[in-house]
């Protein structure tokens, strides 16, 4: 394919080049692999479309007319610069440079995705990130987007290359002072009674789905909000406005603090998947194979570290046997 586009003006400028620094059409002939007749035919043609004498030829010497001194000049500066520009160019997908564009979903990447960006930049200095967070899926594209991280059940139809890295559930929590005053739901069918707080984006549903592992339902939640950010249900529940089923990652925090607690620890939202979008697998730059290997080798230990850490906080707190008194 490369040589596809080496024949054209630049190929002639190359001939005229090579003519003048061997001495001669028959060396610089073989210095490009062609014949001594194609390499005459070239510096012709170049001559044709100048209208102008670069070569004095006769069958013992050759010599550079006044104007094909000048022209041979230009040709150098030409061609290092294609030179400079193509090895600029192959050389980004070798060596990891330039600016690196980054999106993900909100409270996700300042878990998870943030600290990643870190240990980015110090590992390559040469590349800019440029780090930004929204909610709903990105036209890569059009938005000049690298890569993307985004949360999904169920990815759209799109043109664009996915690469599911791991997984995150949500579970049901709320504040302490909010169950004193309303009591706990024992089964799921109870939380029809609460005022449960709802968080409605992309990558969630508007109706809750929950799961025991063997079975799954599904209802339609009523309360006083309804937002598109883990953030805002999550500082809802923490005032004690209701039940909120929210991700791992929001509430893991909260729930070892001890501001929030589990609800139907035993029932959970199903997996919503973590993926990295990319427009297009080809011709994959550096700075870019290079962010998706660390995320491929940092983000899915993360998620499960969290996920085990929220199974142990689900398991009940056994109480300690108190030691048996002494006889006097």
């Amino acid at each position: 394919m490369r040589k596809n586009l080496d024949y054209g003006l630049l190929h002639a400028m190359t001939a005229f080049v090579r003519v003048v620094d061997a001495g001669s059409f028959t060396a610089a002939s073989e210095l490009m692999e062609l014949t001594t007749a194609q390499v005459s035919r070239l510096v012709s043609e170049l001559e044709n479309r100048l209208q102008t004498k670069l070569l004095q030829r006769t069958t013992r010497r050759m010599a550079l007319t006044s104007a094909g001194e000048r022209y041979v000049s230009q040709c150098r500066t030409i061609l290092e610069l294609v030179d400079e520009a193509e090895g600029e160019a192959s050389g980004a997908r070798i060596q990891p440079t330039g600016r690196l564009r980054v999106l993900c979903m909100a409270s996700f990447g300042d878990r998870y995705v943030v600290p990643i960006v870190a240990k980015y930049c110090a590992m390559y200095p040469a590349v800019t990130v440029e780090y930004s967070a929204s909610q709903y899926v990105p036209d890569l594209l059009a938005e000049g987007v690298d890569v993307s991280v985004y949360l999904a059940q169920r990815l759209p139809d799109s043109s664009v290359v996915a690469q599911r890295l791991g997984a995150v559930h949500g579970v049901l929590c709320a504040a302490p002072a909010y169950l004193k005053r309303h009591g706990s739901p024992k089964t799921w069918q109870e939380l029809a009674d609460h005022a449960c707080l709802r968080l409605v984006n992309p990558s969630t549903t508007p109706h809750w789905e929950l799961t025991d592992g063997k079975m799954t339902h599904s209802m339609q939640p009523a309360g006083p909000l309804v937002g598109d950010h883990p953030e805002a249900v999550l500082h809802a529940a923490c005032s004690g406005l209701g039940i909120a089923l929210l991700p791992v990652f929001s509430v893991l925090d909260r729930i070892r603090s001890g501001e929030l607690v589990q609800v139907l620890p035993q029932w959970r939202s199903p997996d919503v998947g973590v993926y990295v979008l990319m427009p297009s697998r080809k011709f994959l730059e550096a700075k870019t194979r290079a962010w998706i290997d660390l995320l491929k080798a940092e983000l899915p230990p993360a998620l499960e570290h969290d996920a085990m850490q929220i199974r142990q906080d689900e398991k009940p707190k056994r109480r300690r046997p108190r030691p048996a008194s002494s006889a006097r």
